[in-house]
């Protein structure tokens, strides 16, 4: 029998947690309580003519495919597997962790969830009543045959779009993916669900209230996102780059600070799962189930692992930038009001060089 990377390897890693950790992006207690969950659906019966592949190398070869985007042939040599069983095993396992954490660790939110997502991004961003930062990343991929013009975006190269709003902790809190790389982000969060929801305003967001400190007015609890998005009554942007005054220049710094969640949390998928750093040479529909198992991943070594350092904000990301439609007056209105708000003595903080 020809020996692989799971027979040489794996053993022998989980006796030196410092490269365990380096080849599996996780530490053992972390492996194994992933494989704990996803072991029932990765059971196969063996056959009179071939053993079957355990879970657990099924498991290292997907989680080893996701933290350096290797190609199926480069794993074909090192686990000593075929390149239609490892393309197989990716596809599946995929699949299987998605299925399996999604609704504990992607959960749709609830009011008392929105709430809790608030707390933070006031504790750590001075950002009262924000409940989470969206954005868009581009996922690279080879060219689809047939329709590649669709995929090909602004930057050049094919990609689908990964759509997300992130808390302030770098967790994903909703996502959208697949949308086409040429769509603008704009109109990708208007068609995703999620997207849907907030301008139709079916989101179990809390009722506006008082910002805190004040007596009034009552304003909503908003997500924050770049100027591509078109504002609504829960999304508010940043102002124009022109002929701003000091308040609108406050309001913008305030803003950013919390926008940049969502960058950072980006760039903390791509530096752990290199696969989002490379093309993905797979079907349109497997780079998806890629995409999702990623960041239930990501989702799932934060409440496990949660000592990420905070990206640097001049990380490299490829985030999507584009100019959305103007807001209504009565947004507008409402943007001014939490403006306003950040300049009052009751929502002024003193940063290190802003007074701000």
């Amino acid at each position: 029998m020809t020996e692989g990377a799971f027979e040489l390897l794996y053993l022998e890693l989980r006796q030196y947690p410092e490269k365990f950790y380096n080849y599996f992006r996780m530490n053992t207690d972390t492996f194994d309580d992933l494989l704990d969950r996803v072991l029932p659906k990765l059971t196969r019966m063996d056959t009179y003519f071939r053993r079957s592949v355990s879970p657990t190398e099924r498991l290292m070869v997907t989680i080893r495919f996701l933290a350096t985007g290797d190609s199926f042939t480069s794993l074909h040599y090192s686990f000593r597997l075929g390149i239609s069983t490892i393309s197989t095993i990716v596809k599946e396992t995929c699949k299987v962790i998605w299925d399996e954490l999604h609704e504990e660790f992607i959960p749709t939110p609830n009011r008392r969830r929105w709430l809790k997502i608030e707390q933070k991004f006031r504790e750590v961003c001075q950002f009262p009543h924000c409940v989470g930062a969206v954005d868009g990343k581009h996922i690279r991929i080879l060219k689809p045959p047939g329709k590649g013009s669709e995929f090909f975006n602004y930057k050049k190269y094919f990609s689908i779009v990964l759509m997300a709003i992130a808390d302030a902790e770098y967790r994903f809190v909703a996502v959208d993916i697949g949308a086409y790389g040429r769509t603008n982000d704009s109109m990708i969060f208007k068609n995703s669900f999620m997207g849907r929801s907030v301008y139709n305003r079916s989101l179990d967001f809390p009722p506006p209230e008082p910002m805190p400190g004040t007596n009034g007015p009552p304003l909503p609890y908003v997500l924050v996102g770049d100027e591509a998005f078109q504002m609504a009554g829960n999304l508010i942007k940043p102002y124009s780059s022109r002929g701003l005054d000091a308040t609108k220049q406050n309001f913008n710094y305030r803003l950013t600070r919390a926008r940049r969640m969502v960058e950072c949390t980006f760039g903390i998928l791509v530096s752990t799962w290199r696969v989002f750093g490379k093309p993905i040479q797979m079907k349109i529909e497997t780079v998806d189930e890629v995409v999702k198992c990623g960041v239930v991943l990501h989702n799932f070594l934060r409440s496990k692992e949660p000592t990420i350092e905070r990206m640097t904000e001049d990380s490299e990301l490829n985030s999507i930038s584009a100019f959305g439609p103007r807001g209504s007056v009565a947004v507008s209105a409402m943007r001014d009001a939490f403006a306003d708000y950040f300049c009052s003595d009751a929502g002024r903080f003193q940063w290190p060089d802003h007074n701000v």
